[in-house]
């Protein structure tokens, strides 16, 4: 009698492992193959192992939080982030298959390929501004919210080390016109007080810290 609640239990945990295996599934045949006809593969542009293509086009998904990509496929779908290209997809993806798609991101894992590399000027400026900041521009440091070494804020803030640099430029670029607007007005204010070349700096500094990981314990 006593093992009734324990088997119970087991049976559940069993039920919600199988589902979460089902979930990936899903969301990996979506990013090989895309689902009906206004949704095509995600590896089209992000790759099967959601590393995209090394040249910063489409950032890297790889890793990125679950509970944070869903959210970008809601805020694409209701038009709160702005993309003609992933607008539609979003809007014509289901909730449930943008939970699986997110979780199979979640869940790759890829190598990190870069195409380009910034000085070791560039990244220092980078580096001072991630971890320290800048009184002057009253900015605090990008570490505050993204983490020690650019790892994110789980699971709402996204991982910044290791993605692509001209990604995250052209982000803070798109923060800073008002052409990203996506529940983020901290960082619209932010991106107004960066340089184009602070912005460079940052982007370079948390590429690089998966590039080169010895950077990350300076």
């Amino acid at each position: 009698m006593k093992l009734g609640p324990w088997i119970g239990a087991a049976v559940a945990m069993f039920g919600l492992a199988a589902q979460a295996q089902d979930n990936l599934k899903r969301g990996a045949d979506i990013a090989a193959n895309g689902a009906g006809d206004n949704v095509p593969a995600c590896s089209g542009c992000h790759a099967q192992n959601g590393i995209a293509g090394g040249s910063g086009a489409f950032p890297r998904l790889a890793g990125q939080s679950a509970w944070y990509m869903a959210r970008q496929f809601a805020d694409y779908a209701s038009g709160a982030r702005n993309s003609a290209l992933m607008g539609p997809i979003a809007k014509a993806l289901s909730a449930a298959d943008g939970a699986a798609v997110a979780a199979y991101y979640a869940s790759a894992k890829g190598p990190f390929v870069f195409n380009n590399r910034a000085d070791a000027t560039l990244i220092e400026r980078g580096r001072q501004l991630a971890r320290v900041g800048d009184q002057a521009k009253q900015l605090a440091a990008c570490n505050n919210c993204h983490g020690p070494g650019g790892i994110g804020g789980f699971p709402a803030i996204p991982f910044l080390a290791g993605q692509y640099a001209d990604y995250i430029a052209l982000q803070l670029q798109m923060w800073k016109s008002g052409s990203r607007k996506d529940g983020a007005d901290s960082m619209a204010d932010i991106a107004k007080r960066l340089s184009d070349q602070d912005m460079a700096a940052v982007a370079a500094y948390y590429q690089q810290l998966r590039e080169a990981p010895t950077q990350a314990a300076k």
